[in-house]
């Protein structure tokens, strides 16, 4: 299957894309409402609850206007971020909403909607209401995730 058949059949299979895919793939975050499912050897995350799909979506699109100057670029176009600034983003945000959680990438975050959920109530119901500023030094201050050495090491 070629890239271009992928993301046609991807599009086609996930009609409510969750927003926080990328975080959930990592195996360290969860929600009530995720999906997965398997396409061409890859997986996928779905949303079930269109609700909270749109509150997720809101709140992630502000934080990473808020967090442009902290993740030190000029410009997101389309709301596309390199993977890396966008898992800092995603994480950073999220543990930013959960100040007890220690900011490190293995900490594990059981239900993004309960947060969310959490923050649209702080907001009197309007999640774009948000105090976003309020996250930056979570998200600035997000570890990458330690990379992982493809070479195995011969132990001599």
């Amino acid at each position: 299957m070629d890239e271009n058949e992928y993301r046609s059949a991807y599009q086609g299979i996930n009609t409510l894309k969750c927003v926080f895919e990328k975080s959930i793939l990592t195996q360290n975050c969860g929600c009530r409402f995720h999906e997965k499912f398997n396409l061409a050897e890859r997986e996928g995350i779905r949303c079930t609850d269109e609700d909270a799909h749109k509150n997720c979506s809101h709140f992630l699109n502000s934080c990473r206007k808020q967090a442009q100057f902290a993740l030190h670029l000029t410009e997101i176009v389309g709301n596309l971020l390199p993977h890396s600034k966008e898992v800092q983003v995603q994480k950073g945000a999220l543990l930013g909403l959960a100040p007890d959680l220690p900011n490190l990438p293995d900490t594990r975050i059981d239900d993004i909607a309960e947060l969310i959920d959490k923050a649209v109530e702080e907001s009197d119901g309007n999640i774009l209401a948000y105090p976003y500023q309020e996250l930056i030094p979570s998200i600035s201050h997000h570890p990458p995730r330690p990379r992982r050495s493809r070479r195995k090491k011969h132990k001599d």
